[in-house]
């Protein structure tokens, strides 16, 4: 087994929600062989109290959870990005960019439980719905046999990955 850990970006426009908890879950399930990371095109400044007390709620540690642009992974310091997965439409349309080592990248768009409407646990469904979106996804990609696909094979199994998947009835 290999002792490469890849470096993984989540973008996300105002990173205070859902690339915030792609990044906790990726450290979580794939801690010994991913690292996470997350960013915002805009950074809100904040994280969203919903998308804090339900990482709570699930026993992650939030004290990485802080709202940061882009911009700090580009730079000279930055670590080098394996992949970059955006969580979200809008940022998908925004000019990203240049990441070091030219990550292989795949849009992973699911709903951004910031606008949801409703109810206290309405919006608290919102939150843990797509962190199910996510928490899924996650778990496909980590379980890919990166080392031993080719480029094309991996660039297609991440874009089937961010497709929209069919829900159980």
């Amino acid at each position: 087994m290999s002792d490469h850990v890849y470096n993984v970006l989540f973008l996300c426009n105002a990173n205070s929600a859902r690339s915030i908890m792609a990044e906790a879950i990726l450290n979580r399930v794939g801690a010994r062989r991913f690292k996470g990371y997350s960013a915002g095109a805009r950074p809100r400044g904040s994280i969203n109290p919903y998308a804090i007390q339900l990482l709570q709620s699930l026993s992650y540690d939030t004290s990485f959870a802080r709202s940061k642009s882009w911009d700090e992974f580009s730079g000279p310091d930055a670590p080098e990005m394996n992949f970059v997965f955006t969580l979200c439409d809008r940022t998908a349309n925004e000019s990203c960019p240049v990441w070091a080592g030219h990550p292989m990248t795949a849009l992973w768009a699911v709903p951004d439980p910031f606008r949801a409407a409703g109810t206290d646990a309405e919006r608290h469904f919102a939150f843990a719905d797509v962190y199910r979106m996510l928490n899924n996804r996650i778990g496909l990609f980590i379980n890919l046999p990166i080392g031993s696909l080719d480029q094309l094979a991996l660039k297609q199994h991440l874009e089937e990955i961010g497709r929209d998947q069919p829900r159980p009835n």
